[in-house]
Order: C-alpha cells, then sequence, then structure tokens
C-alpha cells in the first residue's frame, strides 16, 4: 500500500502502489481490528469489511508467502 492516505472521517484509505491508471484498483483503511475495502472510481459504492486476521491471510496468500 502507497504510504499516503486519503482522509474520509476518521479513515485513513491507502490505494496499493501496483495500482495503474486503468481504474482497476481498491483502496483499504484500517479501523479497529477490521480492514475496510471500496472501490477506488466508485467509492460510495460500498464497501467490504473484513477481520484484521482474515486481511492478513488473504494478503499472505496473495503474495504466494
Amino acid at each position: 500500500m502507497s504510504k499516503t492516505g486519503q482522509h474520509q472521517g476518521t479513515l485513513v484509505w491507502r490505494k496499493s502502489s501496483y495500482s495503474v491508471a486503468n481504474g482497476q484498483c481498491v483502496e483499504a483503511a484500517a479501523v479497529l481490528q477490521t480492514v475496510v475495502v471500496r472501490d477506488t472510481v466508485s467509492p460510495a459504492r460500498g464497501q467490504l469489511r473484513f477481520s484484521a486476521d482474515a486481511w492478513r491471510k488473504f494478503t499472505a496468500r496473495i503474495k504466494g508467502v
């Protein structure tokens, strides 16, 4: 994730450093023990929420760890 975020309320949204200009990227924000994910292009369309543990397992899996 990039080190800079976009503030919205109490959430700091971070976009993946792998995001490209094709509009296919997501942003994530951490709050308490939850990770919230939204579409960068259409942030008002909704959010997905994951437990911190589920998010760690997901990112480890896609990294091949």
